[in-house]
């Protein structure tokens, strides 16, 4: 008898013994299954949590692997950048602003811009740096009456940053970056700015530091963006038909732009810096990095999940405790069994293979179980929570977990069968003349 022809015997018959022994089977399984539980639980969740923390890190940093260039606003860095990045749609271009919705010449309810829970201010007074060193900047509501107004950063885009940083949409919809601008700004919120303007009835009049004049803005959508400050969306060039170019090249005015490029759009980042060394632009004022996220989060999350893994395994071992004790007590019920089997010229490797394949169905079948329930618990976890917990809607139940809990049913199966198989296949000859 071939190796395969013993492997399908072994399987046929310890199939015969799982359904002549119903009972037990099912208190083998009972005793494995959290166990087996524990383990798929611990490895969905670790890859759950590690989305979780990757999507957080992700709204605010962008994805892991995106090329992140940082422009000085000097000189000729920001028009060169809009006009070579205008249209494309590998690359994200945005800088950022002030801006102040409400009431006219009032001091807004918040601020500093911070969030419209904290009065009193956020941060500090502004500051303004250069070679020379630092220097505070005046404060343009110095000296204004309190009013019904809100203090926000206005972000202004050249195309979807949604490849690069992946906001959930709350209400409304994103920008829309095809088409004319519009000389209304149409605004995309985030949570935090929706909440001020939710509890704050302001007039719609909207005042950008450096613009001359006050557009009327609108508001088109909200997004969870991951910030803790009052912020909006707006496309570059709406924000241009507003604030001339030059504002925005005054280092006073803002940070500067930043340029979100994809890994693999080498070209648009060797072609954009090229022009700006050529426009004058110092190489070493152009930073260049990419978002490594999870080799820097790799660690801490390594270890997280070989805790819990550890601790599953502790389960594991009580599952695999209760099939070894179901197994030998299955073969000392079954000795003449074995031992005329023995007679009749089957091979001890049979016999072992007998009482192995028994426990290895039952931890299959362990797994299954436990896979499944992992799986409806999933999906109720995600209906029932997914309002307070934005990362458990439309989650997915790992495949990794499904792995996980298969491994771990055929190794309990094997080291809860292993020491009942020795035994069955040492079993004598002579032990068929008792029966």
């Amino acid at each position: 008898m071939g190796l395969s022809g013993r492997l399908r015997s072994s399987l046929i018959i310890g199939g015969q013994g799982i359904r002549a022994r119903k009972l037990r089977t099912f208190l083998s399984m009972i005793s494995l299954f959290m166990g087996v539980l524990a383990v798929v639980a611990v490895q969905a969740g670790s890859v759950l949590a590690n989305r979780a923390l990757l999507e957080d890190v992700e709204l605010q940093l962008g994805k892991d692997g995106t090329r992140q260039m940082y422009l000085s606003p000097e000189g000729e860095s920001v028009p060169l950048t809009l006009d070579y990045l205008k249209d494309r749609t590998d690359a994200v271009a945005m800088t950022s602003t002030t801006a102040i919705i409400g009431e006219p010449g009032v001091k807004p309810l918040n601020e500093g811009g911070g969030p419209i829970d904290e009065p009193g201010g956020y941060g500090g007074p502004g500051m303004t740096c250069d070679e020379s060193g630092c220097r505070p900047v005046a404060n343009p509501n110095e000296g204004a009456p309190p009013g019904q107004a809100v203090q926000l950063t206005l972000v202004a885009l050249t195309g979807d940053i949604r490849q690069f940083r992946p906001f959930r949409t709350t209400w409304g919809n994103w920008l829309d970056f095809e088409g004319a601008p519009s000389l209304a700004p149409k605004l995309v919120l985030n949570e935090q700015a929706a909440k001020a303007f939710t509890r704050y009835h302001v007039p719609a009049e909207m005042r950008v530091q450096g613009a001359p004049t006050n557009p009327t803005p609108q508001f088109t959508g909200v997004v969870d963006d991951g910030g803790y400050a009052p912020a909006a969306y707006v496309r570059v060039d709406e924000l241009l038909n507003w604030l001339p170019t030059t504002s925005m090249s005054d280092p006073n005015a803002g940070p500067g732009l930043q340029v979100m490029i994809d890994p693999t759009a080498t070209e648009v980042e060797h072609v954009l810096k090229a022009r700006l060394v050529a426009a004058g632009i110092p190489e070493d004022q152009i930073s260049v990095t990419t978002v490594e996220t999870l080799e820097r989060m790799s660690t801490e999350l390594a270890l997280m999940r070989w805790i819990f893994l550890g601790m599953a395994a502790l389960v594991l071992l009580i599952g695999v405790a209760g099939i070894l004790n179901v197994g030998l007590a299955t073969v000392g019920e079954r000795v003449e069994e074995f031992a005329l089997r023995r007679a009749v010229g089957t091979p001890r490797l049979l016999l072992a293979g007998i009482v192995l394949a028994e426990t290895l169905l039952t931890g299959l079948l362990t797994a299954a179980l436990a896979i499944g329930t992992a799986v409806v618990g999933l999906q109720a976890a995600g209906t029932l929570f997914s309002s307070r917990f934005p990362s458990l809607e439309n989650m997915q139940f790992p495949w990794q977990a499904g792995v996980a809990g298969v491994v771990a049913g055929l190794v309990a199966g094997i080291l809860g069968g292993l020491i009942p198989a020795l035994r069955a296949a040492r079993i004598p000859i002579a032990t068929v003349m008792r029966a």
